[in-house]
């Protein structure tokens, strides 16, 4: 059976290292970072054109089943792959992988809403690490913004006041307090996106007392089966031969 390995991710990574060359894997890669990491095993690199475009890839390419180790904000494509699975009768399985603890941090459900609070709390110095697509809801702030991204975004998004930091993580405690401090930051904007790439920025800004305004994932699609782990992901994949 011929696996397509959705990723972009850490664990997808990880998993395509599981997994080859023992199972007939294909990752696939959006193709929005430069020089991405590449996981073991054949890949390609590239959107499928939506739902009718993806579709046909897997059919032309006789995928058995779909693996979705995209990242947890990454809403559109795992809508699709779940749809397109469930309408070829294709064996779906996403890894996720567990969200960061929300406790004491302001949780709100968009880039939108964390704007609004921005605003409303008046806060004048803002960590902005939701990626170069949620930058826009902040472009007509007055705020100051020190925004770290691993692709620059559209200058016409930006705020007046920023900073762009072009960085990759990993993170440590002691960098990003140094970070915060320096840059005298009242508030750390950033999604739920779990893992411990860049969970340091959490405990580096609660330790200093710093506002946390928190991005809830979007939820999957009704019905998916989800694991955690990679653990899982290879178990679940090993299953399908049974």
């Amino acid at each position: 059976m011929r696996i397509l390995l959705l990723g972009g991710t850490g664990e997808a990574r990880a998993l395509a290292a599981r997994l080859h060359p023992d199972y007939d894997i294909i990752s696939s890669l959006a193709g929005r970072v430069p020089d991405p990491a590449l996981p073991a095993g054949p890949v390609r690199i590239g959107g499928f054109g939506g739902v009718a475009g993806l579709r046909q890839w897997l059919v032309d390419k006789e995928i058995g089943a779909v693996v979705d180790a995209t990242h947890p904000f990454a809403a559109t494509m795992t809508a699709h792959a779940a749809q397109v699975c469930t309408e070829l009768g294709m064996p779906y399985l996403v890894l996720a992988r567990p969200a960061w603890d929300t406790a004491g941090a302001m949780r709100v459900g968009s880039d939108i809403q964390a704007g609004h609070i921005v605003a409303d709390q008046h806060y004048s110095r803002v960590f902005l690490t939701t990626g170069r697509s949620g930058v826009a809801p902040f472009t007509s702030s007055h705020a100051w913004f020190l925004i770290r991204v691993v692709t620059p975004p559209d200058a016409v998004l930006l705020p007046c006041n920023h900073e762009v930091l072009l960085s990759r993580g990993p993170y440590n405690y002691a960098d990003e307090c140094a970070l915060l401090r320096d840059n005298r930051i009242d508030v750390l904007v950033t999604k739920n996106s779990g893992g411990e790439l860049t969970e340091a920025k959490l405990k580096a800004a609660a330790d200093l007392g710093i506002a946390i305004v928190m991005i809830d994932r979007p939820p999957l699609p009704a019905g998916v089966d989800a694991v955690g782990t990679v653990d899982e992901a290879a178990a679940w994949v090993a299953g399908l031969e049974r």
